[in-house]
């Protein structure tokens, strides 16, 4: 049987075009399949106010080019959605990527034939590809979570959601606007939608833990300083838990004393960003450490919001970091504004969506527009969205029907050659994804050379590697206070999903070492054929 492609690549964002680069070094035929009309993916369908990401923008980009790296000016120190969309456009010209992706498709169905050896993805348009492997390129955070509640289709204004805005941008001047979600989305798009609308009403269901991004132009002499010792950053940055080069005070929070407790997350507070975790190394494995940090924060939320009733429910109950820390700009001051209200609905659901507004513990709220903050199906939506039939037609979402199953969070067994780039039971989401998402596509690729050197045609997880590795994970989440509340990392914001840990928390360190143990074996926990 002819195939049309060594590799079909489902996905046009960052993960998907270094697939794509990496394949077309190594000699493969490649084409990349892509719902949206650009690449970029994650930076393509997020457009909303405020869009941007939490990771410093030096840091936030490619290392696989040095070139790339010298040549390319980020203007701030954390970037915006339409800067990061321009990054992604200029690697695409840069590599001259487009000519291989099909753009404005979708990928609907995959399916194994056990006799030809090959995949048979189709697609919205009627394709039908033929594939000796197949890469999932679909990005953790990607397939938007629209909830479940009574009249929604009835709202008679637009309603929006965060993970698909619309591309020309909404004006919400003159606008009433009610918001249901607090997580990241929500955190970023707040303080800007409430500077135009006339009036914002704030539903939310879970206080969330955030930090000042204390975001800024970045300075010349620093990004020159970066550039020449960009190597030693990537370095260091993989030593590292999160693949993020920052400074972890190994000390801990408890056995510190107080003063030095409030001095070190001051100095984190003032810095600002995701590195307020690393004040102290036990943070998320102490109860007690943990609450000092907590209560740090909901100190600051209450200095900030004068209100002390709206101070009270924006302060989060939970573990600090047991969800995804947030970063903002001036999010709880925003609270302070005439023109915004706070609804805390944490112990009483929506009841319904009206034509004019909603209602939520017998009262009626009304507003011209609606926004869904309300997040993503994670790590999996994406996948289950396609139809995969593995061996003996088996789909994928029988297989993870109790949850994702993966080895190694790159491959299932069942499913030969079908890969996934940052998968369930990577690290991936708890780590800065660029880095995490060139490990993964050099692994791939890698992988991919050495079946083809050993004359092979398939390359399969085997089952006792994979129950073994998800075994793995889910000890190393019990090991941490991060598996210990309702969040999207385990799926509790989508009704009916098994609640399982879905990332990999032991940390990219000791991922990568994994992997590259396994190849060093000759692929110990592979059948190559």
């Amino acid at each position: 049987m002819k195939i049309d492609f060594d590799a079909v690549v489902i996905g046009a964002g960052f993960a998907g075009m270094y697939m794509l680069h990496r394949l077309r070094g190594l000699g493969f035929s490649a084409r990349v399949i892509e719902a949206g009309t650009g690449v970029g993916g994650t930076w393509y369908w997020n457009r909303y106010p405020g869009a941007r990401c939490d990771v410093e923008s030096v840091q936030y980009s490619y290392q696989f080019d040095p070139a790339l790296e010298q040549e390319w000016e980020w203007s701030e120190r954390y970037a915006t959605q339409p800067e990061i969309l321009k990054y992604a456009n200029h690697v695409a010209d840069r590599f001259d990527l487009r000519r291989d992706i099909q753009f404005e498709t979708r990928v609907t169905r995959a399916t194994f034939d056990e006799s030809d050896k090959v995949w048979l993805v189709e697609t919205d348009r009627g394709d039908r590809v033929l594939a000796r492997f197949v890469i999932a390129a679909l990005g953790c955070l990607s397939s938007p979570n629209t909830p479940r509640i009574p009249g929604l289709a009835d709202f008679e204004g637009p309603t929006y959601h965060t993970g698909h805005w619309p591309h020309e941008g909404v004006d919400f001047t003159g606008k009433t606007v009610g918001v249901i979600g607090t997580g990241s989305s929500a955190i970023q798009s707040i303080p800007i939608m409430a500077q135009q609308a006339e009036h914002l009403t704030v539903f939310q269901r879970t206080a969330n833990y955030t930090i000042p991004a204390h975001n800024r132009p970045l300075d010349p002499a620093y990004v020159r300083e970066v550039k020449a010792n960009y190597r030693e950053m990537r370095k260091r940055a993989k030593t590292l838990p999160a693949g993020i080069d920052l400074r972890i005070n190994m000390a801990s929070a408890v056995e510190s004393a107080e003063e030095e407790r409030r001095r070190q997350y001051q100095e984190r507070w003032d810095y600002g960003g995701l590195g307020f975790m690393a004040s102290f190394s036990d943070l998320l494995l102490n109860d007690e450490s943990n609450k000092t940090a907590a209560d740090f924060v909901r100190g600051k939320i209450g200095e900030i919001v004068k209100d002390p009733k709206v101070a009270a429910a924006l302060a989060p109950t939970n573990i600090i970091g047991c969800k995804r820390l947030c970063v903002d700009t001036g999010y709880w001051a925003t609270f302070n504004r005439p023109n915004v209200t706070l609804v805390d609905i944490r112990n009483e659901a929506i009841e319904r969506i009206t034509p004019i507004g909603l209602r939520v513990k017998g009262k009626d709220y009304t507003f011209d527009c609606l926004v869904l903050a309300t997040g993503f199906d994670a790590m999996t939506g994406a996948l289950l969205k396609i139809d995969i039939s593995g061996r003996n037609g088996v789909s994928l979402k029988q297989k993870w029907s109790e949850g994702p199953k993966t080895y190694l969070g790159l491959t299932m067994a069942g499913f030969p050659n079908l890969f996934a780039i940052t998968g369930p039971g990577s690290p991936s989401v708890l780590t800065n994804m660029l880095p995490s998402i060139e490990q993964h596509v050099d692994w791939i690729a890698d992988c991919l050379a050495a079946v083809r050197a050993r004359g092979a045609t398939v390359i399969e997880a085997e089952t006792e590697a994979e129950e073994a590795w998800v075994g793995h994970v889910g000890e190393a989440a019990g090991n941490t206070l991060r598996s210990t509340c309702s969040s999207w990392y385990v799926g509790a914001n989508i009704p009916g999903k098994p609640r399982v840990f879905m990332p990999y928390i032991g940390g990219l360190p000791a991922y990568i070492e994994r992997c590259e143990a396994v190849v060093a074996k000759g692929y110990e926990g592979f059948s190559v054929g």
